[in-house]
């Protein structure tokens, strides 16, 4: 992660946050008297979140797990082939 003094993000705003919305790359700003900051993009953002509920998700946590299990262990279910077409599109 890139880190910048708030006086450079302050005199390069629009090209600091072109950068973390084009880039997917979070871009730190540090204060002199702390309190630093992160700027990144609204889309990174949402991704974020949506993963952190799913890490603190028990269930969704467990369903994975399974999920993971049953692929290795070719026990999952086995769609058939109009089902495999269908998700295809053919």
């Amino acid at each position: 992660m890139e880190t910048v003094s708030v006086n450079q993000f302050r005199a390069n705003m629009k090209e600091y946050v072109e950068q973390a919305a084009s880039e997917h790359e979070p871009l730190k700003v540090t204060r002199r008297k702390g309190g630093d900051f992160i700027v990144m993009s609204a889309e990174d953002w949402e991704r974020d979140q949506e993963t952190l509920y799913v890490l603190q998700n028990s269930s969704l946590m467990k369903q994975i797990s399974e999920a993971v299990r049953s692929h290795a262990d070719r026990s999952g279910y086995t769609p058939t082939g109009g089902e495999i077409d269908e998700i295809l599109g053919v």
